[in-house]
């Protein structure tokens, strides 16, 4: 099959143009050989098929050449040589347009674009903003950046580079790098992070490294490193290349010596109620083309990616399809993949069990004047269950640096935020710490106290995927760079085999090399920039399709178009069946060939019979690979 790398989608355009043409040219010249007989016109035809359907083959064959090399390219253009030869032009163009319409597929599903990580690239910031000696400010681009140099950072911008907090303090969203879901104070003296978001504080910080040295551009690196050390995955018709090319025509050879010299035939003379040795051996190429075998595995490819596609899920490529049934280590990011992602309110508390609404009603009121994910999630409860803004007005509702909002309603001091934030305000000893994995909210209306108790909500299809996978065979680990106590809190939940907090996107890289090398194969399912060095590392990488990350679909080998985890599991089932229809396909076309090679050697095999069950077994290879689309 045709094995470009470069260019990928311009190239399956022009692989699938020519085996159009080719089909097309066919099919006039079939119609017109049946209507006028063989003319010039129908020649013409003939000619031009065998052009359009063969000329990557020829192509290809020639590199190959070149370096001492040849494949099943060689063997297919001398099929379709020799059936013109014989007069079987039909059956040629047939063969061309097959072989070309399979590696049209074999581009198709193989073509991955320069998009890769361009995404990456796309959002890091590319200007900076230095802090000259006389306190002027001067625009700068990123690259030219050294360890040293002063630079301030206005909230709702992204850091540059790595650097260190020297002046101010603020919060930074750092999911993007370690998928922690909540916002990371950071202080004076502590390290900031290139492509991470600075939440709402005006910072001066001092650049701590280069930008090709900071941990975005570690991991764009790291994506590429992964990307050039997987070694390409052999098609079967591949591995068959020069060993079953060769083997054929040394065959041919023989039986061709044998029929002249042995059997006493003429060499070239002879037709079909009287071959000649050339007659004969040119039947034996034409019942020897791969056909069948070549179009195995891409059949079953395309069926199975349909039938993916129509559950939202998509196969980008038959590696991944052929792949995923292999795994014995499922392993997944936490935030935005076991969870959604975003924060659920647990319960209301109050110290002394009651004012319940009022505390309520003035926690959704602060929470409107912030985009903090905590008061979101406050903000939505409210509007699911009252459907209503809260029937208070909050008088200079205000924004306190690290700790939470505040504002005055008819006088009183209202405000809510973290622990400390509260430390003055009698009663608050009656609201024990939170359990593992929760997230509280204090709120305060003057003298009242309570508090609200979040957590990330966790898919309510999670616990049916990992069950599944496990009753499978399959171990299913969580990867996540959030805090220890809240992975724990999901694992518990979900009953999972491993879990690992806190990781760093080259520790997860780390943890799935060692699981590789102790000979698991891992599928790795994520959908955030820090899960796209992972996943490139897995052998099979799946992404959640609506929410995840540029980057992490990307790199990923399956997208879950529905962002549903059950994806996983029908790609799962899938793959199984398209793995077993693949080796269906196989043992037939192996078995046909096979038959039709024994009996043109030891009988005189008709060549319209053995076109009939030559092009039979690729028909029968096709409707099997189809049985895939039922399973959709």
């Amino acid at each position: 099959m045709a094995k470009k790398q470069n260019n990928g989608t311009d190239e399956c355009k022009v692989l699938l143009t020519s085996a159009v043409i080719c089909g097309a040219l066919l099919a006039l010249a079939l119609w017109q050989e049946k209507t006028h007989g063989v003319n010039v016109i129908t020649m013409a035809l003939y000619i031009a098929a065998y052009l359009a359907g063969g000329w990557d083959a020829a192509w290809d064959l020639f590199q190959l050449a070149r370096r001492g090399k040849v494949d099943i390219h060689f063997l297919m253009l001398v099929v379709a040589i020799g059936a013109a030869y014989i007069g079987s032009w039909w059956e040629g163009a047939m063969l061309l347009f097959l072989f070309s319409l399979s590696g049209a597929l074999e581009a198709f599903a193989l073509a991955r674009t320069e998009r890769e990580i361009r995404s990456l690239f796309q959002a890091a910031p590319k200007t900076a903003t230095i802090v000259q000696d006389d306190g002027t400010f001067a625009e700068t681009a990123v690259d030219s950046l050294v360890a040293g140099v002063t630079l301030r950072v206005l909230p709702g911008e992204q850091f540059p580079v790595d650097a260190t907090i020297c002046q101010g303090k603020t919060a930074a969203d750092e999911s993007m790098l370690t998928g922690e879901s909540l916002p990371v104070e950071k202080d004076l003296g502590q390290e900031v992070f290139g492509g991470t978001l600075n939440l709402w504080g005006a910072v001066n910080v001092v650049v701590a490294r280069a930008a090709g040295e900071s941990a975005h551009a570690r991991i764009i690196r790291m994506i590429r490193d992964a990307q050039n050390s997987k070694a390409p995955t052999q098609k079967f018709t591949d591995r068959f290349g020069t060993g079953y090319t060769l083997g054929v025509f040394a065959l041919c050879l023989c039986a061709f010596a044998w029929w002249h010299w042995g059997m006493g035939l003429a060499a070239w003379e002879g037709g079909v109620e009287n071959p000649s040795a050339f007659y004969k051996t040119m039947t034996l190429l034409v019942v020897s083309s791969p056909c069948a075998l070549v179009l195995s595995i891409p059949s079953a490819i395309l069926a199975g990616i349909a039938a993916g596609a129509k559950k939202g899920v998509l196969f980008r490529g038959g590696i991944a399809l052929e792949n995923f049934a292999g795994i014995n280590r499922l392993a997944m990011d936490k935030t935005g993949t076991l969870t959604k992602g975003e924060f659920e309110i647990v319960e209301w508390q109050t110290s002394d069990g009651n004012d319940a609404p009022i505390l309520f009603a003035a926690a959704a009121a602060l929470s409107r004047n912030s985009t903090h994910p905590l008061s979101r999630a406050i903000a939505q409860s409210w509007d699911r269950h009252e459907g209503n803004p809260p029937e208070i007005s909050l008088e200079r509702a205000e924004s306190v640096a690290g700790m939470g909002m505040q504002g005055w309603l008819n006088g009183v001091h209202v405000k809510q935020g973290k622990r400390a934030f509260f430390s003055e305000t009698p009663g608050l000893d009656a609201l024990a710490a939170p359990h593992t994995g929760e997230t509280e909210v204090i709120v305060a209306v003057g003298e009242k106290l309570g508090r609200v108790l979040l957590r990330d909500a966790v898919r309510p299809e999670s616990a049916s995927l990992v069950s599944k996978m496990q009753k499978a065979g399959v171990k299913v680990a969580m990867l996540t760079g959030d805090r220890q106590e809240a992975a724990d809190a999901i694992a518990a939940t979900l009953q999972l085999d491993d879990v690992f907090a806190s990781m760093s996107p080259n520790q997860k890289v780390a943890i799935i090399a060692g699981w590789q090398k102790q000979g698991e194969s891992v599928a790795m399912v994520g959908d955030g920039v820090n899960d796209a060095p992972s996943m490139v590392s897995a052998d099979v990488s799946v992404a959640m399709g609506l929410h995840g990350s540029d980057a992490a679909l990307e790199q990923a080998d399956v997208v879950l178009l529905h962002d549903q985890l059950d994806g996983v599991w029908l790609a799962y089932r899938l793959s199984n069946r398209c793995r077993a229809i693949m080796r269906q396909n196989i043992a037939l076309s192996l078995g046909v060939l096979l038959l039709l090679a024994f009996s043109a050697i030891g009988f005189s095999l008709p060549l319209p019979l053995g076109v009939m069950m030559h092009e039979g077994s690729t028909l029968l290879v096709v409707l099997n690979s189809l049985r895939l689309l039922k399973s959709a």
